[in-house]
């Protein structure tokens, strides 16, 4: 009899894993305890395994199974990256069925969120308690201005040398800063099996898949009952804080936390303050 293998507490451990949906194999890594419903994390437009803070991921996973994944098309995961958040939902749903399971949390960041939205609208069923943070719904206000945004940043962080999470994700002044540089550090703590980065084709299509779910009609989202957990920054230039507050509008019995003097990492900003929240949150 082989004793059972070790439980991984560690997102920095955690290996990569694939699995099999389709025509598509996905790239996935999991840790933390066996058993119960598993924590779901959908990464933000251009992510991949190695964009997930690992303050947030190891909070969460230890007292839950917590599974990420690189979506279709981007880092490790193979086939073409879908032109819409309702096929990266679709997506989704093929990778969590893949593995067999038919009962998750989600937790969500940015267009992470925005598919989340879309996955709980379509399979109810599926989804417990969702997490979304730094997003917006369909057709919000402004979420459109997201390509010209992300372009212009681009161009400043190489003229200054610096990711363009930098200033994307965090305000440009000193406490802004200090919390980017801390984010990032945290980003390479993994030194081994490193993912993929995605292409720039790749991101250009999850750049106007954003674009085209801004310009759409707006969802029912009154549709949505499951616990909600709705989380920003007071100041995200990528998804403007309103639509966090739209959210939470439309989302009858969701909770909103806006952070102060932050922008769109708010939570990353805050991981001390907010891991422990959102843990106790899919706690239930």
């Amino acid at each position: 009899m082989t004793d059972p293998e070790p439980t991984i507490t560690s997102y920095d451990g955690a290996p990569t894993r694939r699995v099999t949906a389709g025509d598509v194999t996905f790239a996935y890594r999991e840790l933390g305890p066996e058993g119960g419903i598993p924590v779901v994390f959908f990464v933000h437009l251009a992510g991949t395994l190695d964009n997930w803070d690992p303050r947030i991921v190891d909070t969460i996973a230890r007292e839950r199974h917590v599974i990420t994944f690189d979506q279709r098309g981007v880092g490790a995961s193979t086939g073409t990256v879908p032109r819409t958040i309702e096929e990266a939902a679709d997506d989704a749903y093929a990778f969590i069925r893949a593995l067999g399971l038919d009962k998750v949390d989600v937790f969500s960041f940015s267009m992470g969120g925005m598919i989340a939205q879309d996955l709980v609208l379509k399979h109810p069923e599926l989804v417990r308690r969702l997490v979304l943070t730094g997003t917006g719904p369909r057709g919000g206000t402004d979420m459109d201005k997201v390509v010209l945004t992300t372009y212009l940043d681009l161009i400043r962080s190489a003229f200054r040398r610096v990711d363009v999470k930098e200033l994307l994700f965090f305000n440009r002044n000193e406490e802004g800063t200090r919390a980017a540089k801390s984010f990032l550090a945290r980003l390479n703590e993994r030194t081994a099996d490193r993912d993929t980065e995605i292409t720039l084709r790749a991101f250009n299509t999850q750049l106007f898949a954003i674009r085209r779910f801004g310009r759409a009609q707006p969802s029912d989202l009154s549709a949505i009952t499951q616990p909600t957990l709705i989380a920003n920054g007071d100041n995200d230039r990528m998804v403007p804080s309103v639509l966090s507050d739209d959210l939470h509008r439309r989302i009858a019995g969701s909770r909103l936390v806006i952070y102060p003097d932050s922008g769109h990492g708010g939570i990353f900003q805050y991981h001390e303050e907010f891991a422990p929240l959102a843990a106790a949150f899919l706690r239930g």
